[in-house]
């Protein structure tokens, strides 16, 4: 196995969610997993979506890798936002009127992302190749055709690294957006603070975010689930699955 990353950014970009207050539409902060995937699709040249209720190709040839994603050039987590309003006039999308939407869109979006390749796997060393040369099959975008992404060869990047497999006596730092595992037990949470060491202290920040993990394969639409994004160490990280020991800085990232 092979932990990699690049750095992958955009002017634009919109993710968006299922959910819509009144005409605007809203995008995930973070770009999340399936997008991720559609990014990779794109870059080896594999199909997209084709036929309604069907996965795509590079959904059923990629969704079993483990990817982490790090924010970069933030504030706290989060990405300056612009709204943007269409006007679509074509008779199909609607009824003898003009059709005016709005979507919440995020300005300069740029994400460091980690992969775990299988160097057997003959896709996944093709992957390894064109994000190492800059290349991709099909032009990548950001939620939207007209928002491409790219990446530079020099952003990346490969690790020596250890699964974590046992408890961690220190406070560590966790680069990458991380799944919160806690669950509500009678009307009250086991509060996140618990996991936090406060001995790093320069311009800390948590930043919480709802976001899709993956599809739900019946229902064929996103399932959720809850990430936080933090400066501080944190402490008790046995309660955080797939972490990986990135040894030459000492860091931590989550792939999932």
């Amino acid at each position: 196995m092979k932990l990699i990353s690049f750095d992958l950014k955009a002017d634009f970009g919109f993710f968006r969610k299922p959910d819509t207050n009144n005409t605007i539409n809203l995008s995930y902060n973070i770009i999340h997993k399936p997008a991720v995937l559609g990014v990779l699709g794109a870059i080896l040249g594999l199909e997209g979506y084709r036929e309604k209720g069907k996965l795509p190709e590079y959904y059923e040839r990629l969704h079993k890798l483990k990817i982490g994603v790090e924010p970069l050039e933030h504030d706290k987590g989060s990405y300056a936002k612009t709204n943007i309003k269409y006007s679509n006039t074509v008779g199909y999308a609607n009824k003898g009127s003009n059709f005016l939407t709005e979507e919440l869109t995020l300005i300069s979006p740029q994400y460091r992302i980690y992969l775990l390749l299988d160097e057997s796997n003959e896709l996944q060393r093709k992957l390894e190749k064109y994000l190492s040369e800059a290349k991709a099959e099909y032009i990548p975008y950001f939620g939207k055709n007209e928002f491409s992404a790219w990446w530079e060869k020099e952003s990346f990047r490969e690790y020596s690294f250890q699964k974590v497999e046992s408890k961690i006596a220190d406070s560590i730092k966790i680069k990458t957006v991380f799944k919160k595992e806690n669950v509500l037990k009678e009307h009250q949470e086991t509060p996140v603070p618990d996991m936090l060491s406060f001995a790093n202290m320069e311009n800390p920040f948590m930043y919480f975010e709802r976001l899709p993990n993956d599809f739900d394969l019946k229902l064929m639409q996103y399932n959720l689930s809850e990430y936080v994004y933090s400066t501080y160490l944190i402490k008790n990280s046995f309660n955080i699955s797939d972490l990986y020991h990135l040894q030459d800085s000492d860091d931590y990232v989550q792939l999932l």
